[in-house]
């Protein structure tokens, strides 16, 4: 799997935090938001930049973080394929992967301890769409993924 990571600011200590998490885990990712203090991106500017690396397929899924991870969704859900969830719990961390197919976690840096963040990454990455979901939801939820998909089509066609 291919992972980018990036933050703002206000998501920086706890972008360092799952950073060090993942680099112990061997997981390899590339850091596109701000990497020092002294040189800091917006939310706005690092969700455009790994956006568009989602959408096409450069990254495989993405993490981002700025104060509430409100802004980095909000922007990379701008574009089309991309399913952006900011997320405050471990369970939506884990269910916005089994139910929607989201491919960027959002999480607030004001939010979102460290522990829980590192939590929430490894639910993020360790879970696949429609996971341990019941047969009759992975029915209906393959039927909806479809059913979006319409409605993106209509939307940016």
């Amino acid at each position: 799997m291919k992972l980018a990571i990036g933050s703002d600011k206000s998501g920086f200590n706890l972008k360092e935090s799952i950073k060090a998490y993942l680099t112990e885990q061997g997981v390899a990712f590339d850091d596109l938001g701000t990497t020092d203090l002294d040189h800091v991106k917006p939310y706005y500017v690092v969700a455009s930049t790994v956006a568009p690396l989602v959408q096409n397929g450069t990254y495989d899924r993405a993490i981002l973080i700025c104060g509430t991870g409100a802004g980095v969704s909000v922007v990379s859900n701008k574009y089309k394929g991309v399913y952006a969830v900011a997320c405050e719990s471990l369970y939506a961390a884990k269910m916005c992967r089994a139910i929607n197919d989201a491919n960027i976690l959002c999480m607030g840096g004001w939010i979102v301890a460290p522990e829980m963040g590192i939590e929430m990454t490894k639910a993020f990455l360790g879970t696949d769409f429609l996971q341990d979901l019941e047969e009759w939801r992975q029915a209906f939820l393959t039927n909806a993924k479809g059913e979006v998909k319409k409605v993106e089509d209509g939307i940016y066609d």
